[in-house]
C-alpha cells in the first residue's frame, strides 16, 4: 500500500503587471536626495570697487634714515608702477570686504596719527610665480599698517563656507591666513586684526593657497601692474643660511623668525601709494581673466 504523504499548498500564481513592477522597483531602489548633490559655488558677484597704486622707492631700507623718516617723507620722489581696480564679493564675505575697503577709506586721514590705512604701506614679500604679501600690521614707521582697533574682529576666518573660492588664476585677491607669519605675541593681542593680504600673480593657479585663505576679490584692471611687482628680484637666503635657521628653529631660538622677515623681501621697496574707493552703479558679474 502506497503511504499517503501530505502535500504542499500550491504556490501562489506569480503575476507581475507593469504597474505591479514599477511600484516594486521603486520601493526597492534608493535615489539619491537633492541635498546630497554638489554644492552649488557662491556667486561672485563684484560688489564693490577699491584702487591702489603702487610705487617704488630708493630710499626706504637705507642706513643714513632718522627716527622720524617714514614712507611719506622718504619716498617723496618715488616711481609710480601703476595703478590696480580690485573687484570685491561684499555678498560672500561681507565682514571681510567691510574692513578691506574702511582701510581703503581710510587713506584720506592718513595725516591722523591714530588712522589705520593702507596707503604708504610695503609690499613686503613676493614669491615670483606666485603672489606677493601686502598691509601686515605692525608699526607705520617700518611702513605696516597701523592696528586697527576701530575695526570688528573677523569671525569669518572660522567659517567654513567663507573659504568657497579659489586661487584659480592670476589678480585673485585673498585675505592672508595661512601665509601670515607674524609673531604670536603680535596676533594674541586684543588690537590685533586679520588685514594682510596677498594677490596672486600668475602665469598659473596657486592651489596651495586654497581652502586656507579667504577669497575675497580680483583684479579688474592693472594686471600688469601685479606682473611688474612679481618681477621684481626679492632676497634668497644661501642653503648654509637656512640649514642654520632651521636648526635655530629646532632649539626654540626665537631669532630664527625674525630672520626669516627679510627672506622674499624685493631688494627694491614698492609700496601702496594711495588707495581709496570707487563708486559702483550697478553690480556686475566676474570677468573671466587671463
Amino acid at each position: 500500500m502506497a503511504s499517503s504523504l501530505p502535500q504542499p499548498p500550491p504556490l501562489p500564481s506569480l503575476h507581475f503587471t507593469r504597474r505591479s513592477l514599477l511600484l516594486t522597483s521603486t520601493s526597492t531602489l534608493s535615489f539619491p536626495s537633492l541635498s546630497s548633490s554638489a554644492t552649488i559655488p557662491p556667486n561672485p558677484t563684484i560688489t564693490d570697487r577699491v584702487f591702489m597704486e603702487f610705487g617704488l622707492c630708493p630710499n626706504f631700507f637705507l642706513p643714513n634714515r632718522t627716527l622720524g623718516d617714514t614712507i611719506s617723507t622718504l619716498c617723496s620722489d618715488s616711481t609710480s608702477v601703476g595703478r590696480v581696480i580690485i573687484g570685491l564679493y561684499g555678498n560672500i564675505v561681507p565682514l571681510t570686504v567691510s574692513n578691506f575697503k574702511s582701510l581703503c577709506i581710510s587713506a584720506s586721514n592718513s595725516n591722523n596719527p591714530d588712522s589705520s590705512s593702507y596707503k604708504n604701506t610695503l609690499v613686503h614679500k613676493v614669491f615670483p610665480g606666485q603672489y606677493f604679501l601686502a598691509g601686515r600690521q605692525g608699526r607705520p614707521e617700518k611702513g605696516e599698517v597701523r592696528p586697527p582697533r576701530h575695526l570688528p574682529r573677523n569671525i569669518e576666518t572660522v567659517d567654513p563656507t567663507a573659504f568657497a573660492l579659489t586661487h584659480s588664476r592670476p589678480g585673485v585677491v585673498s585675505l592672508s591666513l595661512s601665509e601670515n607669519d607674524d609673531d604670536d605675541e603680535i596676533k594674541f593681542s586684543p588690537d590685533y586684526r586679520n588685514i594682510e593680504f596677498l594677490i596672486t600673480t600668475g602665469p598659473g593657479p596657486c592651489p596651495q593657497l586654497d581652502s586656507k585663505n579667504i577669497v575675497f576679490g580680483t583684479v579688474l584692471e592693472g594686471l600688469d601692474v601685479i606682473t611688474s611687482i612679481a618681477s621684481l628680484p626679492t632676497y634668497q637666503p644661501a642653503e648654509r643660511i637656512r640649514q642654520f635657521n632651521d636648526l635655530a628653529e629646532f632649539f626654540g631660538d626665537e631669532r630664527a623668525q625674525n630672520a626669516r622677515a627679510i627672506w622674499s623681501r624685493p631688494l627694491t621697496t614698492v609700496y601702496i601709494s594711495n588707495c581709496g574707493v570707487l563708486e559702483v552703479a550697478k553690480p556686475s558679474l566676474t570677468p573671466s581673466l587671463p
